[in-house]
């Protein structure tokens, strides 16, 4: 991985490339298919005890969950996070392991798959070496509204213990022109607050600043959007620091687990769909609406579908559940 690195770190010095040039030069790097990175980790029991505890799934104990404990739908986020040193990541504090050419180096999670396997014996759990196997899939150059250019970069991991494939995790990053500190992006104004809307049934939430430390500490993920509202204000034109995407993605599944399967801590989907479209906001109100879709002819098994909206009126996360 170092080899990778200095040639990245040479290579997005030296020019600024298209959109076009920037996608061509990411198979050349890592090559369609092939292994970016696998590594090896051991899912121990403290990292999921300290999730379980941000999430206030778990009350305050000393007791980590015990080996051969399941790891839950989403849960596998706080695992195999990035390990760069601070001068090897990007402006905005994003891990650069499979980041495009300068100056498209502002990245945003846009959504994703996971696809689990059915198989109890395959399933995660605390104590199992998993090794984890990330590919590049795809990067497509893209137009803004605004008329700019944009990249579209899809990534698949997969997490296999001595028994087999237990998940496939496939992510779509967007990846915009980093901002210039003196040209920064106008602070978007607080739109006028509007009743949570209603569903079948409902979690609600509002995320403190120690949550969104804690999940950024527990993913070592160093993004600036998610603990300097200085750099949210000042850069990039966010009013304030923005709830992780991931986050909100845990929370989805976690909902379906405790309305589909009254909180079987075995429980795992077949699938989950899911795509950002807007962001959440610290100490800001938002509410997940949950309901069971009619089951079709063919499908693989009952769907719910799960939309995160916040309390201006839109919709901040979409997401399909397949049990």
């Amino acid at each position: 991985m170092a080899h990778i690195t200095r040639r990245f770190l040479s290579t997005t010095l030296c020019r600024h490339a298209s959109a076009t040039e920037a996608c061509t030069e990411m198979f050349e790097r890592f090559g369609a298919g092939k292994p970016i990175s696998i590594r090896k980790q051991l899912i121990d029991a403290n990292q999921l005890n300290l999730l379980s505890i941000t999430l206030n799934r778990t009350p305050t104990t000393g007791h980590a969950p015990p080996i051969g404990t399941p790891v839950p739908p989403g849960y596998h986020l706080v695992y195999f996070t990035p390990s760069m040193i601070e001068s090897e990541l990007g402006l905005d504090g994003t891990d650069r392991t499979v980041n495009p050419l300068s100056p498209f180096t502002r990245r945003m999670w846009a959504g994703g798959e996971l696809r689990w396997t059915q198989d109890p014996n395959v399933q995660l759990r605390v104590g199992q070496e998993v090794r984890e196997t990330t590919r590049l899939l795809t990067a497509e150059p893209k137009t803004l509204k605004s008329g700019g250019e944009m990249l579209v970069v899809g990534v698949e991991k997969t997490f296999e213990n001595e028994k087999g494939i237990a998940l496939v995790d496939k992510r779509n990053w967007v990846f915009q022109r980093e901002i210039a500190a003196d040209n920064p992006l106008k602070v978007t104004e607080k739109p006028e607050e509007k009743a949570l809307p209603n569903g079948t049934y409902t979690r609600d939430f509002c995320q403190t600043e120690t949550t969104l430390f804690r999940f950024s500490a527990l993913t070592f993920n160093g993004h600036k959007i998610h603990y300097s509202p200085e750099w949210c204000r000042q850069i990039e034109g966010h009013r304030s620091s923005v709830v992780h995407g991931p986050l909100n993605l845990i929370h989805m599944l976690d909902f379906w687990r405790d309305t589909a399967k009254s909180g079987d801590t075995q429980a795992v989907p077949q699938s989950v769909t899911y795509r950002a479209m807007s962001p959440l906001y610290v100490r800001e109100p938002y509410r997940i609406l949950l309901e069971k879709d009619i089951i079709r002819v063919g499908q693989e098994g009952p769907e719910w579908k799960a939309d995160i909206c916040d309390s201006y009126g839109k919709i901040s996360m979409k997401a399909l559940i397949v049990e």
